[in-house]
Formats: C-alpha cells, sequence, structure tokens
C-alpha cells in the first residue's frame, strides 16, 4: 500500500500547523475551528460535540469502529500574579516543571488579548546566584516573565492579564531536509494530523472501507477526561492513534509505528493487537510492540466510562515525550499505511 511523496509532504506541514496552533486542555476553539474548516473544506460535514470533541464518519455501516487522537495539549494557567510582576503559573497536563524552563510562551487573557513572555527560574542568571544549577524546578521557582514594561501587580492587572488566563508554550516546530519534525506537542497532533490525512485520502477515492469508521478529535486527553463521553453505543472497537514512546528498554524508535501492548492502565485487547502486528508484517513495515507503564490513552476514559468495546493503541515513534519532541516522516508513513490496512476496505 505506497504513499506518494506529496501526501506525505503535506501530511508533514499540515501536522506543522497543528503543532502552532495554540490549544492546551481547556484553550482549543481555535484548532477546534481549524479542523472543522479543513474537513468541510474536504466535503464532509463533521460533528462537533458539547465538550469540544470533533467525530466525522466514514465508510459503511459494518463493525463500528472509532479512532480517536487528541487536539489538547500540555500548557499553563495563570495561578496568581505576583508583587514584582511576575506571574506565578498552574501547570496544564503532567510535565515536570524542568521541561519549560527558558521556553517562550503566550499569555491568552479571557478577553482575547495575547501576550508574549518567557518561563525563567527565580533565580535565573548564573552571574548573580549561585544557586542556579541546584535550586529545585517547581512551580514555587519558575515564574512567567512578560514582555511588557511591568515591576508591579497592579501594572499586570492593568493589562488586563488575571488569574485563570491561558498559557500556551511556544512550539518551536521544525521540519529538516532529512525527515525529522521536531516540535512541541507532537503529542498528539502527529496523530491528529495523520487522521486528517486519511479523510483527504478517503475524500478523494484513495482510501475506501465498507466499516463504520468515526474519527473523534478529543479535547481533554491530558487532563483525562477526553473520550469520558461521546463514544457512539454501537462502537465495537477503539483504537486510539497516540505517540510511541521511545527510550529505555523500549524497541519504538522515530522511524518505526507502535504497538502498545499494555499501559499504566493494563493490557490492550489480545485479538485487536495481533491483528496489527500480523497487518505490520504483511504490509512489510517498520514497526515495534513496547509497553508504556507510565503511559494511558483515551480508550481508558472510554472504557472506564462504561463504552464495551475492543481497543487498541497505536501511534509514530515520538522521542522526548512531554518535552521539545521529535518524530520522522517514516514513522508516520508506517503508522498511517497501517491504520490504513487495519480499516481499509478487504478484498472479497
Amino acid at each position: 500500500m505506497g504513499i506518494s511523496e506529496k501526501t506525505l509532504e503535506q501530511m508533514m506541514e499540515q501536522i506543522a500547523v497543528l503543532c502552532r496552533t495554540a490549544s492546551p486542555s481547556g484553550f482549543t476553539r481555535e484548532i477546534q475551528d481549524y479542523v472543522v474548516g479543513q474537513l468541510e473544506h474536504m466535503g464532509f460535514s463533521p460533528t462537533r460535540l458539547r465538550k469540544g470533541g470533533i467525530q466525522l464518519t466514514l465508510g459503511g455501516e459494518s463493525h463500528p469502529i472509532v479512532v480517536l487522537a487528541h487536539l489538547d495539549t500540555l500548557g499553563a494557567m495563570v495561578r496568581s500574579i505576583k508583587g514584582n510582576g511576575r506571574l506565578r503559573l498552574t501547570r496544564i497536563g503532567g510535565y515536570p516543571p524542568s521541561n519549560v524552563e527558558a521556553e517562550n510562551c503566550t499569555v491568552h487573557t479571557r478577553e482575547g488579548k495575547i501576550f508574549s513572555g518567557t518561563i525563567q527560574l527565580v533565580h535565573s542568571s548564573t552571574h548573580v546566584f549561585d544557586d542556579v544549577g541546584t535550586m529545585k524546578r517547581d512551580e514555587e521557582n519558575l515564574e512567567l516573565v512578560l514582555d511588557e514594561k511591568v515591576f508591579e501587580k497592579e501594572q499586570v492587572q492593568k493589562l488586563g492579564i488575571s488569574p485563570g488566563d491561558f498559557v500556551s508554550l511556544d512550539p518551536r516546530t521544525v521540519i529538516t531536509p532529512s525527515g525529522f519534525l521536531k516540535s512541541r506537542h507532537l503529542d498528539d497532533k502527529a496523530s491528529a494530523g495523520i487522521l486528517m490525512m486519511l479523510a483527504r485520502l478517503f475524500s478523494q477515492g484513495e482510501f475506501q472501507t465498507d466499516r463504520k469508521v468515526t474519527l473523534f478529535f478529543t479535547t481533554y486527553e491530558e487532563v483525562g477526561h477526553g473520550a469520558a463521553a461521546g463514544i457512539p453505543a454501537d462502537t465495537e472497537e477503539l483504537l486510539a492513534v497516540d505517540m510511541g514512546a521511545v527510550g529505555d528498554d523500549l524497541e519504538t524508535n522515530e522511524f518505526t509505528v507502535s504497538i502498545c501492548a499494555k499501559d499504566s492502565s493494563g493490557p490492550y485487547d489480545f485479538e485487536m493487537t495481533n491483528r496489527l502486528i500480523e497487518l505490520a508484517k504483511q504490509n512489510k513495515l517498520e514497526y515495534a510492540v513496547d509497553i508504556y507503564p507510565r503511559y494511558g490513552s483515551d480508550t481508558a476514559t472510554a472504557l472506564g466510562s462504561g463504552s464495551d468495546a475492543r481497543f487498541a493503541l497505536i501511534g509514530p515513534g515520538v522521542s522526548a515525550s512531554h518535552g521539545y519532541e521529535r518524530t520522522h516522516r517514516e514513522g508516520l508513513e508506517n503508522t498511517l499505511r497501517l491504520l490504513m490496512a487495519y480499516l481499509g476496505k478487504q478484498p472479497a
């Protein structure tokens, strides 16, 4: 099952656009509008769910399956304004505070204003403080320094910044000539871009399925309730498309499609996982089967909310998860090809 170079280039660019669109959990309206607009441009009529999720059904009526990817990302929120005009933050999603030290960011106010800034250690200068290297990196010792001439709380308040405003992280998205895609938020915008390309190929007649395939873009996965509602009652299978982790004793790398056998919620469905492995072999894909003890996906949320469905997880290998992440065009291609093989119309 070949995929053209043009298709891969378009998919990479689509993922880059998604990564550059701010969408920390709870602040996803812009990316929702973008994805809906793209799907409508392809000729579809996607459905918006009350909580912000987006659904699109392709194909026929047999063996209904929901394929999930999430649009929300890590980020932060203004917890308080300090007396010196700096902002204290609270994290959105699970990442160590050290992963955002010295990162450029944007404050999004409730009234629609935006302000740039940088997240810094409170003792940030090595020429001033002797504990720069040893100070604990936590929410007490990191602060957001605004790119505004402010020195006290009242000056920040006059700008319109308040506790509860959202903070997005600079994704620093780069596509290299050698095929790497480096960016924050490849978890899970890489997979969301793959699903959007699957929809485009279906609209162009380059992908066919006789299954009822529902693409589900969720918006609260990073905080644990992305697929807690909205799974159609007739769903027989759930297939999460999320990043494959890289490191330690794992076989996955940035060039493979990862097939997850078990994560923090327990084992994935035996038959579905076996079928994915079989198809990866048949299609001569670069793949790995791994176990992720510090990982969870939208399938666990759906199952915990009462969905009675088989479930599995695949995704492109992504290094430095929940940091400045990296994947490769080959990993994205292998994931798209496995997804098409699993969902596609089988020969009579």
